[in-house]
């Protein structure tokens, strides 16, 4: 019997199935744009800006419906997204075609610019930018890991999402593999620095010998609507790394992180919703829109298949990092050199630390900025969010081919 495919490799695409599940499909994701796009454009009643809780959706999935073939009912993906396997079929990727049927690209052409300003009930204030601002002096300082031999490159791989998944992490472990170099700092070149050209985004870059790979990670990418586009004119076979998290606490760590900056900002309660009464949530605020990583890839879809992108899962770096890695590094096509002897667990930061096996040097921690403490949430509020992202999160299941269990982890608690 042959191998199940592995996620990430090359397949065939699902059986068509009859006209009737095609419909459903089209349905299902026509409501669900439907309600995103009255939350994005606006609407009567509360205003711009709020959407729903889609707990009424017919397309919503039934509980115990998100692993195997979906209950009917269910939200399947809809026949225009490629990379959803067929009920019953196994996980297959999708080439890089065009996809006919409904599409999600009006809705991604509102980017997420930094510097974007929200309405609140207390005022206006400016957004917090996907991820802290990089000056050019600090993307000309030169690493204390670049060997100062080999010439520069354009990365062959990247690191493009999503901002608080736990990219940091990724890219601090993969850099400890001899054949990878990675720049520290994020570029922000095909989101922020594109019009300075290649050649400077070329000297950003560490030097490196012949067999070694060249990587970058600005997690803003996923969520800018050029990038992709950008990106594949560089180079069409570049490997994507996108590590996603519970959208629900990703968003809350967002927050969090916001908060950390100016503590005179709204309570998350107040910023998640255009009207709480009605369960309208506001899916214009960055924090919540980030994780709606379905209608994301959709955009990555246009340039690039399913077996050129590897989904990392954030709650799993952070239990079984070794096992992540050992994805990453095949992925890479790289030797499995980083394993479960460089990493520490740090009961107090709660998340894994580097060290290197061949010495007894104290391990190495990422920074004080990660791994904050939450504020507490109201309980509804979080149950309201698990409700908006659900069909969102098995749409996504679907077209990647993998189950991330966030649901299964929310009904554990």
């Amino acid at each position: 019997m042959a191998p199940p495919a592995q996620p990430g490799a090359q397949g065939g695409r699902g059986s068509k199935g009859p006209p009737a599940r095609k419909l459903l499909c089209m349905c299902s994701l026509s409501l669900c744009l439907t309600y995103l796009c009255y939350s994005l454009m606006g609407g009567p009643g509360p205003g711009p800006g709020a959407l729903r809780s889609p707990a009424g959706l017919r397309g919503s999935p039934a509980p115990g419906a998100l692993r195997g073939s979906p209950a009917p009912g269910a939200l399947r993906s809809p026949a225009g997204l490629r990379g959803s396997p067929a009920p019953g079929a196994p996980p297959t990727r999708a080439s890089n075609a065009s996809r006919p049927g409904v599409s999600a690209a009006a809705w991604l052409r509102t980017a997420l610019a930094p510097g974007e300003v929200i309405a609140a009930q207390s005022g206006a204030f400016e957004r917090d930018p996907q991820e802290s601002s990089t000056t050019d002096e600090e993307l000309s300082r030169p690493g204390s890991t670049t060997p100062d031999y080999g010439e520069k490159r354009l990365p062959q791989a990247l690191i493009i999402g999503v901002k608080k998944g736990g990219t940091r992490a990724l890219l601090e472990a993969i850099r400890a593999h001899p054949d990878v170099r990675a720049v520290g700092v994020e570029p922000h070149f095909f989101d922020r620095n594109y019009e300075k050209g290649l050649e400077w985004y070329r000297n950003v870059m560490p030097k490196t010998l012949d067999g070694q790979i060249t990587m970058e990670k600005t997690p803003s990418y996923f969520v800018t609507n050029e990038a992709p586009k950008r990106i594949h004119s560089m180079a069409k076979d570049t490997k994507l790394i996108v590590v996603v998290r519970n959208p629900v606490t990703r968003a809350i760590s967002d927050y969090t992180q916001t908060l950390s900056k100016k503590p005179e900002i709204p309570t998350f309660e107040v910023l998640a919703f255009k009207n709480r009464t009605l369960g309208l949530i506001d899916a214009s605020w960055s924090a919540i829109r980030i994780g709606i990583y379905a209608l994301h890839l959709e955009n990555w879809l246009q340039y690039f298949p399913l077996s050129q992108i590897l989904f990392v899962s954030g709650e799993r770096l952070i239990i079984d990092p070794a096992g992540e890695m050992a994805k990453v590094q095949d992925f890479l096509g790289l030797k499995r050199v980083v394993t479960e002897k460089h990493f520490y667990f740090n009961k107090t930061k709660g998340f894994p630390c580097l060290k290197k096996p061949e010495d007894s040097s104290a391990p190495r921690c990422l920074g004080k900025s990660k791994g904050r403490t939450h504020p507490k949430i109201d309980p509804d509020v979080i149950h309201r969010l698990r409700k908006f992202y659900k069909p969102f999160n098995v749409m996504f299941y679907q077209m990647t081919g993998q189950d991330f269990q966030w649901e299964q982890e929310e009904s554990d608690k």
